[in-house]
């Protein structure tokens, strides 16, 4: 005989009521759901040193990406029901379809639509979208029916939270019952398709229990699957028929213990069921009586730690409120919207702020769990806590400063993990500015989030060390990244990390790329990261005699191609030309190499002649070739003064005077000549003119330095230079004194001080 409890997946009172109905009828043998795979790891759920929230962790050998997890809680059913197994002595299975099945099933769906993909992307192919509405949950219906906005809610409030002296087998009928009449009905679900060969293979598993002589055999399984687990004989033929039409899978399924968190409980996961809030779930579990009030002193005690002031009046009126709300909607206990609406007024005064703190730290919580040592884990998770152990370092979610000096064996071996972990995105250590001389010093901040060991574990199907992980991830990247940027970004992090394969994977991709690309941008936002590599070492020889070729390659197509990639582009484009454009201009100085200085300049002498080249592109050409002595003064100030001619187009001078100036105001302040200029422009300006450019004019001045801002700032107050150093003041009363305010104010608002104060 089988007796089926239908549960929703974390349910508490679910769990509860599993816990009474066990007691009272003390089966021989135990079957929950998930895949068989499972049967060896929850027959280890009974070491003392488990604390849930913990997973169970499926994934495809040989495509570790396709992975599911089966999250237990405390008070999860399944949890319930394999502790009371396995305390009671007596066999505890899973009953699923097996994961290698599904998995496979995924994988052949996964290409059929792929191929569908490719057909209808056919010119002779047509796509008609579907007007089918989407599926929807079928306990929803139910939930229409009984005034409740969604299904969660219903059953929250129906089977979970309500409190009646209905017995667990009563309740366990009422369950079968309702999902009975929406099976009847043919109401659809979303998973159909997969429960179809799911519920088969459970029944032919029942079966095979009971062919093993088994007399008194408990199911605890998801409430939609209990109907179809009734019926045992008649289906027999059919389910061997629809399982034996199943594709044969030759897939290798690992599976392994994490811990898991309750923020992660709230996801949908292996059973695809999740609930949004563990932590209140959690305390109605330990908490049999007056579990509102205990919950409303829980937030008052929370609120007090963080220095707010709460009373016992605070949770007397807030439990009322709640109480009032919940008789107002014909309810008949308090549920957690109550509760939270209750906590928003009274605790909170309307701020939904600390209505936030309460999710984070109650209503969802910071738990994490904790896995025995000698369970097995993931190769991965395996080499990183020995590598931490080896190294000193504790996972503590205090945030907590590092100081490494590279000099010391320890302190070296601690940087490169910390550097590979970067490259598999586990944020565990952030690098931090360090007040120092020399490069040997680095800074860290370490801050452990549970959340990174679950984002490690999934990451084991690169690699069984964090090394070999790593490696794997940039071999990766290689080759699927096209842009020469990313992976000349890559190789710094790569040095650090002592990855010499991996630089060699990146250089010779590069090196690769390099002959076929002719995006301008991508080479100039490599070449920074590919001179300092060139310059400055920090790799074998051999590597820098490839870097330095691609670098000369680098710099002969950015010098062919950059002054077509000047043309015609917009504002936004030139902007940002314009800056790589500075970049690289620091960057040809570093590699320190006349011939290739010598093309730079040319290449910049063609760019400032030609037609069609934004004015801010232009400014910054003249600027580079002032600064280079390929301009002299007097040159630039020809150019400078066709450039401010009252004649062209105030927004077109506004941009060439940003490019010109880029970022640093020492010219004016020294170069009178150009210092007039500038100021005989802006006096030329009709008030509206000016007001409609000043935008573009504060943009390039705010990128001064606080000092050079205060040393033009005087200057303006001065007005016009005296480049004779004779009779400056007779000069500057001759300016038309309206003019010369104006110029004035200009100057000082562009320079975002007071001058007049001053």
């Amino acid at each position: 005989m089988h007796h089926i409890l239908g549960i929703r997946h974390h349910g508490t009172g679910s769990a509860k009521r599993v816990q009474q109905r066990l007691q009272e009828l003390k089966p021989d043998l135990v079957l929950v759901e998930g895949p068989p795979e499972i049967d060896e790891l929850i027959t280890m759920a009974g070491h003392e040193d488990f604390k849930p929230p913990v997973a169970i962790m499926l994934y495809n050998e040989t495509d570790p990406n396709q992975s599911t997890f089966y999250p237990y809680a405390e008070y999860s059913p399944e949890w319930v029901a394999i502790k009371y197994a396995l305390e009671a002595s007596i066999p505890v299975k899973a009953i699923d379809l097996p994961a290698k099945l599904s998995f496979n099933q995924k994988q052949l769906a996964k290409q059929l639509l792929e191929n569908k993909t490719e057909d209808a992307e056919s010119p002779t192919q047509e796509v008609v979208p579907s007007a089918l509405p989407p599926v929807r949950d079928p306990m929803s219906y139910l939930a229409d029916i009984a005034g409740f906005k969604d299904s969660e809610q219903w059953w929250e409030y129906q089977f979970e939270n309500k409190v009646t002296s209905e017995s667990a087998a009563d309740h366990f009928e009422a369950v079968l019952m309702a999902v009975t009449a929406l099976r009847e009905k043919n109401i659809e679900s979303s998973l159909d398709a997969e429960n179809l060969y799911r519920e088969a293979y459970m029944r032919t598993l029942i079966r095979q229990a009971e062919k093993e002589m088994y007399q008194n055999i408990v199911i605890v399984c998801g409430a939609w699957h209990g109907p179809a687990l009734v019926e045992l004989k008649e289906t027999a033929k059919v389910d061997a028929k629809l399982l034996k039409s199943l594709p044969k899978s030759k897939l290798k399924i690992n599976a392994s213990w994490i811990p898991w968190t309750n923020s992660r409980l709230s996801l949908f996961s292996g059973y695809g069921a999740g609930i949004m809030s563990p932590g209140w779930s959690e305390h109605k579990w330990t908490h049999t009586k007056a579990q509102e009030i205990s919950w409303l002193t829980k937030i008052a005690s929370l609120f007090r730690e963080e220095g707010r002031d709460i009373s016992t009046a605070h949770v007397l009126e807030s439990y009322k409120l709640a109480m009032a709300l919940s008789r107002l909607r014909s309810k008949a206990h308090i549920n957690i919207e109550e509760l939270n609406e209750a906590t928003l007024t009274v605790m909170c005064m309307g701020d939904p702020i600390y209505l936030e703190l309460i999710k984070r730290k109650l209503i969802v919580g910071e738990k994490i769990g904790e896995v025995p040592e000698d369970i097995p884990k993931v190769p991965l998770q395996q080499d990183f806590e020995k590598q931490c152990k080896q190294l000193r370092l504790k996972m503590s979610e205090l945030e907590k400063e590092l100081y490494l000096d590279l000099r010391k064996p320890l302190d070296l071996q601690r940087s490169v993990l910390f550097n590979r972990l970067a490259l598999l995105e586990i944020p565990w250590a952030k690098p931090t500015h360090i007040r120092t001389k020399g490069t040997f010093k680095e800074g860290w901040i370490l801050e452990w989030d549970p959340e990174m060991m679950i984002a490690l574990i999934e990451k084991a199907y690169l690699g069984n060390t964090i090394h070999d992980a790593v490696m794997h991830l940039l071999e990766n990247k290689c080759q699927e990244t096209k842009l020469i940027s990313e992976l000349s970004a890559l190789i710094q992090t790569a040095i650090a990390a002592e990855l010499d394969e991996g630089i060699d994977l990146l250089l010779n991709r590069i090196d690769a790329l390099s002959s076929i690309t002719t995006d301008i941008v991508d080479l100039m936002k490599a070449m920074p990261d590919l001179v300092n590599l060139s310059r400055y070492g920090n790799v074998r020889k051999s590597d820098l005699q490839v870097v330095d070729l691609i670098v000369q390659r680098f710099f002969t197509k950015i010098f062919i191609g950059l002054p077509n990639a000047c043309y015609g582009l917009d504002e936004e484009s030139s902007i940002e030309l314009f800056e790589l454009m500075s970049r690289l201009s620091k960057v040809v100085k570093i590699n320190d190499d006349e011939a290739t200085l010598a093309s730079w300049n040319s290449t910049l002498m063609v760019i400032l002649d030609k037609q069609g080249v934004h004015d801010i592109i232009q400014g910054c050409t003249c600027r580079m070739l002032l600064d280079n002595e390929i301009l002299s003064q007097d040159e630039a100030l020809v150019k400078m003064s066709y450039a401010l001619s009252v004649s062209r187009d105030p927004y077109e001078v506004a941009s060439w005077v940003e490019g010109f100036l880029k970022g640093n105001g020492m010219i004016l302040i020294y170069d009178d000549r150009l210092w007039n200029l500038l100021y005989n422009w802006t006096t030329s300006l009709d008030e509206e003119v000016f007001m409609l450019i000043l935008p573009y004019l504060r943009r390039a001045f705010s990128k001064f330095e606080a000092s050079e801002r205060k040393q033009i700032g005087q200057k303006a107050k001065r007005g016009l230079a005296d480049l004779n150093n004779n009779n400056r003041q007779e000069k500057i009363a001759n300016w038309d004194e309206s003019a010369s305010l104006l110029a004035f104010e200009t100057l000082d608002y562009l320079m975002g001080t007071t001058i007049k104060e001053n």
